[in-house]
């Protein structure tokens, strides 16, 4: 190891407090410094050549080093670096990207409101659903019904509004009128039941829930499409139509938090597409500018944006840096490559289909119990035995060890629990899914081998 790495080492261990991380644990350690990135590949202070499986944190979709990105960023801090969207006043980036948004937003989408990630956005679901039904009379109406082991961010709002025990037991109750119902998580969940008959089981727990809190209490429902830090729960076809029936029914609004499935991760410009959901509101972040400046936002519905809209009155509510002149300029060259270079349906048509075709082979693998993919993301379930599913013993943490089997042998892979999770650039070329493979099934067999 060079002496640039150690003492980068130290002065990281010595100031920096990293997120989701175990700082007596990356004290020992040391982390690994990643100096530079080009198109799917990422480079250590060591010159070690990575092939990035996460896209960053699902969110580089361009790849790196998009020199048209990054000039759009820079010919905007030329221009105006920074003006706040506060009192009455807006600057064109904000104004152009609200534009192209309806754009390429499914029907009824015609309101953004920007935020500096999905975090912010998902506060702001919370304010956004609060102020809804305030106005149009039923303020009771308070109650909001997610999922465990979902995602929706690491505020505290955000984090209540999620389904991670680690994060609700650092924040405690902090904030109320949150519930959650089990996932629709078939390889973990769905015992003997087909994937059909599961999805309609637990979809039907949100009908249940809304009738033990009484329907006039619950303001919405909020879901990723495919849950995806849970571990990419890909739920069976007759999930979500159901749930979008039971919230009809009851008259409660549905939140699509789309901030890994937004922008072609699934094929289509939305997950919500894809998967026949039609939101009230959709969260985005991340793929929005492939990562290179923050930004985040929510799609407002003409349900909810005509009422907050046309009722008067102040919506108390924003941040310094919504709709930040540079990242929106930033967001805007990226859509505008997504769409004229064909990305969206290139995932669509060719290379997701590629990457879940070979994605299926390491199913194969004797330790193994269930290889799953849509669009561009992927899972894997690590097991002692194939067919009675049974997870290895906890204290041997296969997945740990797996994902740092992935990294000293050039591959970025997430650990999830037992699972390993991958979500590549949508540039990706068949020759880079083909790498990805061969490199998982190798560090399959290095994980195999040390839990003997």
């Amino acid at each position: 190891m060079s002496s640039k790495t150690r003492s980068w080492q130290k002065a990281d261990s010595d100031h920096y407090l990293h997120p989701f991380t175990d700082h007596h644990d990356l004290g020992q350690k040391g982390a690994r410094i990643i100096t530079r990135a080009e198109g799917v590949y990422v480079y250590d202070s060591e010159g070690n050549q990575i092939l990035d499986g996460m896209s960053g944190l699902w969110c580089v979709n361009l790849g790196y080093g998009r020199q048209d990105l990054i000039e759009a960023g820079c010919r905007q801090l030329q221009e105006l670096p920074y003006y706040n969207s506060f009192f009455q006043t807006a600057h064109p980036p904000a104004i152009e990207l609200s534009q192209l948004l309806a754009e390429v937003s499914p029907p009824g989408f015609k309101l953004s409101f920007f935020t500096g990630s999905g975090s912010e956005s998902n506060d702001t679901n919370i304010k956004l659903v609060r102020r809804y039904w305030d106005l149009v009379g039923q303020p009771q109406r308070k109650k909001f019904i997610s999922r465990k082991n979902a995602y929706h961010g690491s505020t505290v709002a955000a984090g209540t509004l999620g389904g991670m025990g680690a994060m609700h037991e650092q924040t405690g109750d902090m904030v109320n009128h949150v519930v959650h119902i089990e996932q629709p998580y078939h390889f973990g969940l769905g015992g003997d039941l087909s994937p059909a008959e599961f999805g309609l089981r637990q979809a039907r727990l949100l009908e249940e829930k809304i009738k033990e809190l009484g329907p006039e209490n619950v303001a919405a429902f909020i879901g990723e499409p495919v849950q995806g830090a849970g571990g990419v729960i890909i739920p069976p076809d007759t999930y979500w139509p159901e749930i979008q029936r039971i919230c009809r029914k009851y008259d409660i609004l549905l939140i699509a938090d789309e901030v890994i499935t937004g922008f072609g991760r699934l094929g289509e410009w939305f997950g919500s597409t894809r998967l026949g959901i039609e939101p009230d509101l959709i969260t985005f972040a991340k793929g929005v500018t492939s990562g290179y400046l923050p930004l985040g936002g929510v799609l407002v519905g003409e349900r909810v944006g005509e009422v907050i809209s046309a009722q008067g009155g102040e919506f108390a509510h924003g941040y310094t840096y919504s709709g930040h002149p540079a990242a929106c300029a930033v967001a805007l060259a990226n859509i505008r490559a997504l769409r004229d270079e064909g990305i969206v349906e290139r995932v669509k048509n060719e290379i997701g289909p590629y990457f879940n075709q070979s994605w299926a082979k390491l199913d194969d693998h004797p330790i193994i119990g269930e290889a799953r993919s849509i669009g561009m993301v992927g899972a894997l379930e690590l097991v002692r035995d194939k067919s009675s599913r049974e997870r290895f013993d906890k204290d041997q943490h296969a997945g740990m060890r797996c994902r740092d089997f992935c990294f000293q042998n050039g591959l970025v892979m997430r650990a999830v629990g037992d699972g390993m999770i991958v979500a590549p650039p949508l540039v990706c070329e068949k020759a880079h899914i083909d790498e990805l493979v061969e490199k998982a099934w190798k560090c399959l067999d290095l994980t195999e081998a040390a839990l003997a």
